[in-house]
C-alpha cells in the first residue's frame, strides 16, 4: 500500500476538470489519477532527465496504472475565483474566470494506492514526489511526499471509486475522475485498431474513423505522454487510455453542499426537455442534423450509455426500443425548431443525467445552437406537450421512412397483401410496426401530401430524412405523411420507420 501526501504551500490548487471549458468555473477535486501519472512523468522529463527515457519510470507508472483506483482523504477547502481579462487577437481582450480550490496551506491531500513497491521503487517514487514543484496549473505550487513503508496510513479515506452495481449512498456525491486502463488492456485494446495507412495510400475520408488515420501510442506510458492538442485535432473524444471511474464522495464539496439523496436506490426519469437558442433557428425541416448532434454529444458524454446508443455492453442492439427517442418540436407559424425532448422508457439515471446537464451546445457548419435543459420528469409532468397525450387520431409531424422495400413477382408485378396494399410499401409497413408496438389495429390511415403549418405547407421531400452517421443511413421508401385513425385512444409519444430514436416518423394528435 504506498501513500501520497500533497500540500498546497500557496494555499491554492488551479485544475479544470477534465470535459470541461475553464471558464465553466468547475474545478477538479480531487486530482484525477491520470492528471497525477502524466506530473510524475513530467517531473521526471524536467527534474530528472536520465531517468525519463530509462526503464525505472516506466515500471512505476505502468504499476500504478495497473493498480485499482486509488482512494482519497481530501482536506476541508473552499471554492473561489478571479476575473480578469487577457488580450487577444487585433488588441482585443475576453474575459476569463480562473476558478481553484482553497485548502489550508498546512492542509495535506493523502492519496492511497493499493500497489506494492519494492524498496529501489519506493526510493525512485519518493525522488519524484521531492521535485515535484506544482500540481494542475504552473501556479499550484505543491509539496509531495512518499510516506515511509512502516508508517501508519490513514483510514479515514472520504473519496473511494464506486463499486460496480453499487448504489450511491445516501449522503453522499458522486464525481467523475479520468484513470488509466492497465497496460494489459490497452495493449488489447490498440490490438484491436485498424493499422495506418501505408505510405502512398490514399486517405480515408472524413468521418471513416480516427484508427485509419491516426498513429495510436504503442503502449500506456507512450499514451501518457501524448499532448492534449494532438489527440484532440485528431478527434478522439478522451485520450486513447484513459477511462472515466465513478468516485463517491463523502467529504462536503468545496463548490456546494452535497446533494443528499432521500434513499440508496437510484432515481430514474424518462423524459427530459431541451430548449434551443440561436441568432437564427433551423427550420423543422432541419433537424435530423439537429438531433444527430445532439445525439452524439450524450453518447461522449455519458461514456456510451446504452440509453442513448441502443446497443448494449457487448455491442447486440437493445430489444424493446426502451432507449431514448429524441423528438423535435417547432413554432407551430413558422415551422422553425424550438425544442428537442427525449423520451426513453428505460429510464434516465444518474449517468445520464450528467451527460444531459453536459449538453450545452450544437456545433455545425451553420454556427452554434444552445441547449438549455429546462427539465427532467415523467410524461405526467410534461402533460401539456402533444407527444404525451392520448388521442384517437394521430397525424404527422416529420415524415415516415420505411424499413423495408416494395415486394414484386418475377414478371414485375406487385405483390399485394389481402388488404390489397403493395407489401414493402410505406402504409404496409407502417401497419407492420404498428402491430409490432402492440397498438390496435387502425380504422383508417390516409396519406398527406404535406405538412401544414398555419398558412404554409411544407413537402415531405423538402425535410432532410437521411442521417449523415451511423450504420443506417437511409431508409427503404421515400419519405410521405399519414393520419391514423384508432378505434380507441392511444397514448403516445408515437414514432415509427426509419430513424424513429433521431425524430422521423413521429407522429402528434389531431387536435
Amino acid at each position: 500500500m504506498l501513500a501520497l501526501s500533497f500540500r498546497f504551500p500557496a494555499g491554492r490548487y488551479h485544475a479544470t476538470a477534465w470535459g470541461s471549458h475553464v471558464n465553466e468555473g468547475v474545478p477538479e477535486w480531487p486530482p484525477s489519477p491520470w492528471r497525477l501519472l502524466r506530473a510524475l512523468i513530467a517531473t521526471a522529463h524536467h527534474k530528472l532527465p536520465d531517468e525519463a527515457a530509462g526503464p525505472r519510470l516506466r515500471a512505476l507508472v505502468e504499476r500504478l496504472a495497473a493498480a485499482p483506483a486509488p482512494v482519497y482523504v481530501l482536506p476541508p477547502a473552499t471554492a473561489a475565483h478571479t476575473r480578469h481579462y487577457m488580450p487577444t487577437a487585433g488588441d482585443k481582450t475576453t474575459k476569463v474566470f480562473d476558478t481553484f480550490v482553497a485548502p489550508a496551506t498546512t492542509a495535506e491531500l493523502v492519496v492511497r494506492w493499493d500497489a506494492a513497491l519494492d524498496a529501489p521503487e519506493r526510493e525512485f517514487l519518493a525522488a519524484l514526489l521531492a521535485q515535484l514543484g506544482y500540481l494542475g496549473r504552473a501556479e499550484s505550487l505543491v509539496e509531495a511526499r512518499l510516506w515511509p513503508a512502516d508508517a501508519s496510513l490513514p483510514a479515514d479515506a472520504n473519496v473511494r471509486p464506486l463499486l460496480p452495481g453499487e448504489p450511491l449512498p445516501v449522503g453522499a456525491t458522486l464525481v467523475r475522475l479520468l484513470a488509466p486502463v492497465s497496460p494489459a488492456d490497452y495493449a488489447t485494446w490498440r490490438g484491436t485498431l485498424a493499422p495506418p495507412a501505408a505510405a502512398g495510400a490514399p486517405k480515408a475520408k472524413r468521418g471513416a474513423g480516427k484508427t485509419a488515420s491516426v498513429n495510436v501510442a504503442p503502449n500506456l506510458f507512450a499514451a501518457l505522454q501524448v499532448d492534449t492538442d494532438v489527440w484532440r485535432g485528431a478527434g478522439w473524444a478522451l485520450p486513447p487510455g484513459a477511462r472515466w471511474v465513478d468516485f463517491v464522495r463523502t467529504a462536503t464539496p468545496p463548490r456546494q453542499a452535497p446533494r443528499v439523496l432521500p434513499q440508496a436506490r437510484e432515481p430514474r426519469f424518462t423524459v427530459a426537455r431541451f430548449a434551443l437558442s440561436g441568432a437564427v433557428l433551423p427550420s423543422l425541416r432541419a433537424f435530423l442534423p439537429q438531433t444527430e448532434r445532439l445525439h452524439q454529444t450524450l453518447v461522449k458524454h455519458s461514456d456510451n450509455s446504452p440509453v442513448f446508443t441502443g446497443v448494449d455492453a457487448d455491442g447486440r442492439p437493445r430489444l424493446g426500443h426502451g432507449h431514448a427517442y429524441l423528438l423535435p418540436e417547432c413554432d407551430p407559424v413558422h415551422g422553425y425548431l424550438t425544442h428537442l425532448t427525449l423520451y426513453a422508457r428505460d429510464g434516465f439515471g444518474a449517468r445520464e443525467r450528467r451527460a444531459l446537464e453536459a449538453a450545452r451546445r450544437l456545433w455545425s457548419r451553420d454556427g452554434m445552437l444552445g441547449l438549455v435543459l429546462l427539465g427532467v420528469g415523467e410524461p405526467a409532468d410534461f402533460a401539456t406537450l402533444p407527444f404525451f397525450r392520448c388521442a384517437r387520431r394521430w397525424r404527422s409531424l416529420t415524415p415516415f421512412v420505411g424499413t423495408r422495400h416494395p415486394k414484386t413477382h418475377r414478371d414485375g408485378r406487385v405483390k399485394l397483401d389481402e388488404r390489397h396494399l403493395a407489401i414493402g410499401s410505406a402504409e404496409h409497413d407502417l401497419r407492420r410496426l404498428l402491430s409490432l408496438q402492440g397498438l390496435p389495429e387502425p380504422l383508417a390511415i390516409t396519406p398527406m401530401i404535406s405538412l401544414s403549418l398555419g398558412d404554409r405547407r411544407l413537402p415531405w421531400l423538402d425535410f432532410v430524412h437521411r442521417r449523415a452517421t451511423g450504420d443506417g443511413r437511409r431508409g427503404a421508401t421515400p419519405p410521405t405523411g399519414f393520419e391514423i385513425t384508432f378505434p380507441q385512444d392511444v397514448a403516445g409519444p408515437l414514432a415509427l420507420g426509419y430513424g424513429a430514436h433521431f425524430g422521423l416518423g413521429l407522429f402528434v394528435p389531431v387536435t
